[in-house]
């Protein structure tokens, strides 16, 4: 390329080159702008798959507005199974921590939310979900004064 100094050169890299240096003489440009294409479609296809579930009340107790500090710490008392994703596998034994509780509408079970803690499971740990009120003993109530507030629908979706 006779005209052009090595300076501009080195500018008519394409943004390919710069991702993928390591394809730079393996793939074609054209190949790599392909390559780059689909990693970028396939980083902004992060479709939103969550359902929207049934509610399991309309009020619950917190105890702040934001449900964000636990309510009291509990231990489990025999094993739960979630039936569905709003709810939390819990396991005999395990600390519980409660951040908040749901007011049954009437005919309705009683159902609590929290995470579960446990040096053995910890795939459980951090994911907060429901589970029957009778399922764990509470241990230490940290907040005895709660919060009244209406459950949303985000309080209901699933992951």
């Amino acid at each position: 390329m006779q005209g052009i100094s090595p300076s501009t050169q080195a500018e008519r890299k394409s943004f390919g080159d710069f991702i993928f240096p390591m394809f730079q003489n393996t793939f074609t440009p054209r190949m790599r702008h392909w390559l780059l294409s689909l990693l970028c479609m396939g980083l902004l296809h992060q479709a939103a798959k969550a359902i929207l579930m049934d509610k399991l009340a309309d009020i619950k107790l917190c105890s702040d507005t934001g449900c964000s500090h636990a309510l009291s710490m509990a231990t489990a008392l025999d094993d739960f199974v979630a039936p569905d994703c709003r709810f939390i596998n819990i396991k005999r034994g395990q600390t519980v921590y409660v951040y908040s509780k749901l007011l049954p509408v009437e005919g309705a079970g009683v159902f609590w939310s929290g995470s579960v803690y446990s040096e053995r499971y910890v795939d459980q740990m951090g994911i907060i979900g429901y589970f029957p009120a009778n399922v764990v003993n509470e241990t230490h109530i940290f907040v005895p004064d709660t919060i009244k507030s209406p459950t949303t629908e985000m309080d209901f979706y699933c992951d």
